[in-house]
């Protein structure tokens, strides 16, 4: 992060689906008051200038012109940014020139992919230089995954408050979730599974639970992927979709912190298959959103998540605590987590050095005093 670039924060991609609700979020939440200065870019100047009127930002809100096709042109806004916020993906298709771009140049950098195989791409690509200009490349900072990984820290800190000890096993279980997905999700989901037809390695590491801690495998981890009853919750629990992603960050953060939780760590993640409980997002089909497209805002505003952790210590001892959102998870919520996340990262951790970051394990209980306090999540002890 340079602390002399003239913007806190650049929204680029605001005038997709869910960079216009990043950037709303910021309107609301900081946009007269003098506490950041931001600014919104994308490829069409007259877009952004409809997009900024629609939500109510300032008319002084600066839009900058950049493409991902255009690498001077993303050159030139990234030395503006201390940080950059990406809403433009499929990361794997084009994504490549702006983490690089931010890691050259020294400033922060962060997305919501939920797309593993182009995740342990840019951490072989970009560690060294990150490392070396001191830019944060910090992935998944939306409901891929902040939920998840910074409940399984608030979890892991809330065993040694009560316990005396990091505990060697946590489950995360989704006890409700209500929301829809986006044009761009499915593009995504799209990109993998072409990136798997062309290359079938790439399965490997979808499947693979250590895929981003390179260099370091724990023991072997709960499957996750069948129906049956846990017997800590009394419950029957079955797979959960995001659990292929989420489960790579938790590790990887444990990595990036040096194992505190220890090397024989073990997580797993599930829904709770109670009786009328919400435990999915609205299916796609072949008439699924398209790309800009996705959940209305009534359909954003009713929406929410509750996701359980239990921390199992020796002895039968065991700490539960929850995290919960109060819009749907996808889009409401994460909108607002990706945008805190950015301010947690240049406002209160000047500390973290370069490098390929997970939220947790860059930003920490910063970010979860954060998000409880401007972003409408809960972390609360059961």
């Amino acid at each position: 992060m340079d602390p002399k670039a003239e913007f806190d924060v650049v929204v680029y991609g605001a005038s997709g689906y869910t960079g216009r609700l990043v950037a709303e979020h910021l309107a609301r939440r900081y946009g007269d008051d003098g506490e950041i200065s931001w600014a919104m870019a994308g490829r069409s100047a007259g877009k952004l200038a409809a997009v900024r009127d629609e939500i109510g930002a300032p008319k002084e809100t600066p839009l900058l012109v950049a493409d991902a096709s255009d690498a001077a042109s993303l050159d030139a806004m990234v030395r503006r940014a201390k940080a950059v916020i990406t809403t433009v993906g499929p990361y794997q298709l084009y994504g490549d020139a702006l983490i690089a771009a931010c890691a050259a140049a020294g400033a922060d950098y962060l997305d919501l992919t939920g797309e593993p195989n182009w995740m342990a791409r840019t951490v072989a690509a970009h560690q060294a230089a990150a490392k070396a200009s001191g830019a944060r490349l910090v992935h998944s900072a939306g409901f891929d995954s902040i939920p998840f990984e910074l409940g399984v820290l608030f979890c892991e800190e809330t065993a040694r408050q009560r316990l005396g000890a990091y505990v060697p096993r946590v489950k995360g279980r989704v006890r409700a979730i209500k929301g829809g997905l986006s044009g761009g999700t499915a593009a995504s989901g799209a990109a993998t599974r072409d990136a798997v037809q062309k290359d079938p390695s790439v399965l490997g590491v979808l499947m693979d639970p250590f895929a981003l801690t390179p260099g370091f495998r724990g023991p072997d981890q709960p499957a996750g992927d069948k129906v049956h009853r846990d017997p800590d919750l009394d419950a029957e629990v079955g797979p959960f979709m995001m659990a292929m992603i989420n489960t790579k960050n938790v590790h990887r953060s444990n990595y990036l912190m040096d194992h505190p939780w220890g090397r024989a760590f073990q997580y797993d993640e599930m829904a709770i298959l109670a009786p009328g409980a919400p435990t999915e997002f609205t299916a796609l089909g072949d008439g699924g959103p398209k790309p800009g497209e996705g959940p209305s805002r009534e359909e954003r505003e009713t929406g929410f998540f509750d996701i359980l952790f239990v921390g199992l210590a020796a002895g039968g001892r065991q700490v539960r605590v929850s995290v919960k959102g109060d819009k749907d998870p996808g889009y409401g919520s994460t909108s607002k987590m990706l945008a805190e996340a950015a301010l947690c990262l240049v406002k209160d951790c000047p500390d973290t050095p370069g490098g390929v970051w997970t939220p947790g394990a860059a930003m920490g209980m910063k970010l979860v005093e954060r998000l409880q306090r401007n972003a409408g999540l809960t972390f609360a002890v059961e």
